[in-house]
């Protein structure tokens, strides 16, 4: 819950009062990218998307699918992913996304992205919550 909050904050601290279109489209092109992976059990592709912070604590491809299907597995395998509001500045992305799960179970989850030096945006994290649940 603390990570949700602090998510929450940095998500209403954002300055920029409107998205950087380019950083919002590259950022849900990446979650896409991913999530598209997820469905083909693509681990390699699916790493790639992610941060370099994430690579250090998930130091294979399998490990970090391997989490991935036991803690996001709304996101894993779902019937709907939608975009909702997005934010951006300096060189942060976040971005909601509403789900419904397997089971028909809505959720949503709190994506956060960063812009790399290579111009790359990766995914630095993801909270997971049923939707309407308490923070």
């Amino acid at each position: 819950m603390r990570t949700l909050v602090l998510l929450a904050a940095f998500l209403i601290g954002l300055a920029s009062p409107a998205p950087a279109a380019d950083d919002v489209a590259a950022a849900q092109s990446v979650i896409r990218s991913q999530v598209e992976a997820f469905g083909r059990d693509d681990a390699a592709a699916a790493y790639s998307y992610a941060a370099p912070a994430i690579r250090d604590i998930f130091p294979q491809a399998d490990i970090f699918l391997g989490m991935v299907q036991r803690s996001y597995a709304p996101i894993y395998r779902h019937k709907s992913f939608e975009f909702g509001e997005a934010r951006a500045a300096d060189g942060k992305i976040v971005q909601q996304v509403h789900i419904i799960d397997a089971d028909g179970i809505p959720w949503e989850a709190l994506y956060t992205l960063e812009l790399e030096p290579d111009g790359s945006v990766k995914i630095s994290g993801c909270v997971l919550l049923k939707a309407g649940q308490a923070v």
